[in-house]
């Protein structure tokens, strides 16, 4: 059977999170020989992580991947015998759910990263749609069962071939900026998180520590973050999505928000402090402890975790503190490695959606028989 082609829908929601995680997908689809089409409504959000898009093109092909605006889509057919892809149920256009029927395409809804316990229950099931073809849910996930994570091929050997070169230059060559001796001796720390963080207290346990620490923040320092005591805090020019995977591997300590940037400091296999997207009614504390159960964290580690997504800059600081003295802080960074290498070892997001879709094929195959 030739390979599917494939349609990817994104809305961009959550800023940079919803055009990272379609980029990666889509680009690695198109690396493996797949014709990819990506439909996306804002297309200065994708340029701003991949600055060969052209924002203002109506149509033009990068990395293998054919960039379209989401509004021309009503007049597009799908592939046929190909993949449709909305990302985050953002739901296609009437008139290209309409051309769907008779053209032989299977249909997924790729949900949002968890890990709570249903999403094994329901990955890949399918839902009756009004047009009459299937729409199939595809969870990505950290264990067996749910769809994987996204990494690229080759990915892990790259980081520790970068990670073979002083930081000192890495950091000089991702930032524009020479730190001296500082970005070899201190505590490096990279941020990116929701206006809403406690930064005050994060301040507070950086500037009290014994050891003195780089605060590193693209694109601009958050205010009412100001360096102190053995804190530095710079502002770094905003990094395109590539080189963002070579400045989480430059540090100690990565802060990262949402869900494309979890999954790449995770690869970093360093210790990182998630702050997860907020959610009405606080439901997305229950995905935080789910996914807290399986990092098996030290206790003080999952203790700053969870201040990092509260309100109390006093308790993060306390936390963080703890986490960061030398016993906790070893067992941390060898816990965060630890699942980085586990993690890499299981199949990756795209190999288990193209394993998805032949298996869906050879099912429809049998069932004209």
């Amino acid at each position: 059977m030739n390979p599917p082609a494939f349609d990817l829908f994104c809305r961009v929601v959550d800023n940079f999170g919803d055009a990272g995680v379609c980029w990666r997908l889509a680009a690695q689809l198109a690396a493996g020989g797949h014709a990819v089409r990506l439909w996306i409504d804002e297309r200065a959000a994708l340029a701003r992580l991949v600055p060969a898009i052209d924002a203002a093109a109506s149509d033009q092909t990068v990395e293998g991947v054919r960039v379209l605006p989401w509004a021309h889509a009503a007049a597009a057919l799908p592939p046929r015998d190909g993949v449709v892809i909305e990302a985050f149920a953002c739901t296609p256009p009437a008139p290209y759910l309409a051309a769907m029927p008779g053209r032989g395409c299977l249909w997924i809804n790729l949900e949002y990263l968890s890990a709570e316990d249903w999403v094994r229950g329901c990955h890949g099931l399918p839902s009756p749609q009004a047009n009459g073809v299937p729409k199939h849910f595809f969870f990505p996930g950290f264990v067996p069962g749910t769809g994987g994570l996204l990494r690229e091929p080759g990915l892990v050997a790259r980081r520790e071939a970068a990670q073979s070169i002083p930081r000192r230059q890495r950091l000089r060559e991702l930032t524009g900026r020479d730190f001296g001796a500082l970005a070899d001796e201190a505590r490096v720390v990279l941020l990116f998180c929701y206006p809403h963080a406690p930064l005050a207290g994060l301040q507070r346990a950086l500037a009290a520590d014994p050891r003195p620490t780089l605060l590193l923040a693209p694109g601009a320092v958050p205010a009412g973050l100001t360096g102190e005591g053995a804190l530095q805090v710079h502002a770094i020019p905003f990094t395109p999505q590539r080189r963002f995977d070579e400045l989480l591997w430059c540090c100690d300590l990565n802060l990262v928000r949402g869900e494309d940037s979890l999954v790449r400091a995770l690869w970093a296999g360093v210790p990182l402090l998630w702050h997860i997207y907020p959610q009405t009614g606080d439901t997305h504390l229950d995905k935080l402890e789910a996914w807290l159960a399986l990092a098996a964290l030290p206790p003080p580690a999952a203790e700053a975790v969870r201040a990092w997504n509260g309100p109390d800059a006093s308790a993060l600081a306390q936390a963080l503190a703890q986490a960061l003295e030398a016993p906790a802080c070893d067992a941390w960074r060898r816990r965060s490695r630890q699942w980085s290498d586990a993690l890499s070892e299981a199949p990756d997001l795209a190999a288990n959606l193209l394993a998805f879709c032949m298996r869906h094929r050879q099912s429809v195959k049998i069932e004209s028989y």
